[in-house]
């Protein structure tokens, strides 16, 4: 993550100086090019090219949420997995650490990641980089959220509950129930 981070705030800088000394190269040109013969064309490219890469930072963003998601959802499933030969071995330790742990990772992703993530997403708004600012203003995402929408946050935190409630009883049957609501919000949010 990390390193996701630092190769994003490169690409940034590298993006910003090539728009300043494309800018200063323009500047003679500009000063040579006629008075209402518009923005110099090599300017304009410059312009396009930050604007790609501005763009692209945005899809990276989306795209490392949606890999944030895709592990804990993996994590989730190897977690119900052994909850379940928990159960089925009657070893009521082992599944209330497993459904406990399964819980956990809905929570996470309910809020796109755990608090050191929350600790990035918090920076980037605090800098003006809200990714669905557009959404937010409609009361579809919550501040600072990529993929993930209020109303598919509510059903995965009332899963992450309901799971969690089943540690002190565990119940195959309605933990797959459980799972499969897991299951529907996610391959939503993933598409």
């Amino acid at each position: 993550m990390e390193h996701e981070m630092t190769a994003c705030r490169s690409l940034v800088r590298l993006l910003g100086a090539a728009a300043l000394g494309a800018l200063l190269l323009a500047v003679p040109a500009a000063a040579q090019t006629p008075s209402g013969a518009g923005t110099p064309k090599e300017m304009v490219s410059t312009y396009n090219t930050l604007a790609d890469g501005l763009l692209a930072l945005k899809s990276t963003e989306a795209n490392l949420v949606r890999s944030i998601l895709a592990a804990a959802n993996a994590h989730g499933q190897v977690e119900l997995t052994r909850a379940q030969k928990a159960i089925a071995a009657s070893d009521a330790a082992g599944a209330r650490s497993a459904i406990e742990a399964l819980a956990a990772d809905v929570a996470q992703m309910a809020t796109e990641g755990d608090n050191s993530v929350a600790a990035v997403r918090k920076k980037l708004v605090d800098a003006g980089q809200n990714h669905n600012s557009a959404g937010e203003a409609k009361g579809i995402y919550d501040s600072g959220y990529v993929i993930v929408t209020r109303a598919a946050k509510q059903k995965l935190l009332d899963s992450s509950r309901a799971i969690a409630k089943m540690a002190a009883s565990p119940n195959g049957p309605a933990l797959d129930a459980e799972w499969k609501k897991v299951q529907s919000v996610v391959e939503g949010l993933m598409k």
